[in-house]
């Protein structure tokens, strides 16, 4: 217990990175006889509470282990650039890339003289490009195509499967879709989001973690400034708190919120019955 003490006079608050850089949080104690003591949670983790007053357990080994992770990425990335740069290093003395390529495409085409001449080898060369073009512009719709379904498929499903949504928000998952869907990318098999600003949103349960689709969402909803029209009565709206379209049992949807949305979104909304209102 003397350890746990000390240790926690010496943290009274401490700087990590999480979904904005430079954000603090401080640690939440709680009075015994006199005495600072953490709060833990559940699992127990000592509570720190973020600017925004959530209140999330910190994960000290796993945020180690990530640390260490990072360093070694960070090693792996200098090791690659030394190597290419002792690479590139062989060219040094070529002064002007162009005219050593044009070199190389003359002796090429001296070499292919002996088959054909050099009118007939740039009818060749032309001809298999414009095959290649060909293949490479089929492939890329496919890939295209590809991405979409895939995109469709775990976007579209985890907006629909969504216990965020089933528990918070008071409009259907398509109109959240519409609205936010666009912040969602499919990266390497998973799920990335990104905020407003086009950095990647990141965990605050599990530092160093790229959020989980719900948790991110949750964010993005958080600092929408039309939320209160979308979420959920909290059931503690006292105070003068303005009640949202759950609470009063009608589908509105402000105009500036219906704005926002795209084509497919507005379609969605009218669809399903909603009311425009300033």
């Amino acid at each position: 217990m003397a350890f746990f003490i000390a240790a926690i006079r010496m943290v009274s608050s401490v700087t990590v990175g999480r979904l904005k850089p430079g954000t603090n949080m401080k640690l939440k104690t709680v009075e015994i006889n006199g005495k600072q003591y953490a709060e833990i949670d559940t699992a127990g983790l000592p509570v720190y509470v973020h600017d925004d007053g959530k209140e999330i357990g910190f994960d000290a080994p796993l945020a180690t282990k990530k640390i260490t992770e990072l360093n070694g990425e960070a090693k792996n990335h200098r090791l690659a650039k030394e190597a290419a740069e002792e690479k590139l290093a062989k060219f040094a003395a070529i002064e002007d890339p162009k005219k050593a390529i044009e070199a190389l495409e003359m002796l090429s085409k001296i070499d292919q003289k002996k088959l054909l001449d050099a009118g007939q080898v740039d009818q060749v060369k032309a001809e298999i490009t414009k095959n290649f073009q060909q293949q490479l512009d089929e492939e890329k719709q496919r890939s295209q195509m590809l991405e979409k379904q895939l995109y469709d498929s775990m976007i579209g499903g985890s907006f629909a499967g969504s216990k965020y949504i089933a528990d918070k928000i008071a409009i259907p998952a398509d109109l959240l879709q519409a609205r936010f869907g666009q912040a969602f990318k499919v990266e390497e098999g998973r799920i990335v989001a990104y905020d407003a600003s086009g950095n990647k949103i990141y965990s605050r349960a599990k530092p160093g973690e790229l959020a989980q689709f719900d948790e991110a969402l949750e964010f993005l909803v958080e600092n929408y400034p039309q939320k209160d029209y979308i979420l959920k009565a909290s059931g503690n709206n006292g105070g003068g708190s303005r009640p949202t379209q759950h609470d009063i049992g009608q589908k509105t949807m402000k105009r500036s919120a219906f704005d926002a949305l795209g084509v497919a979104g507005k379609q969605n909304a009218l669809k399903d019955g909603i009311t425009i209102v300033d």
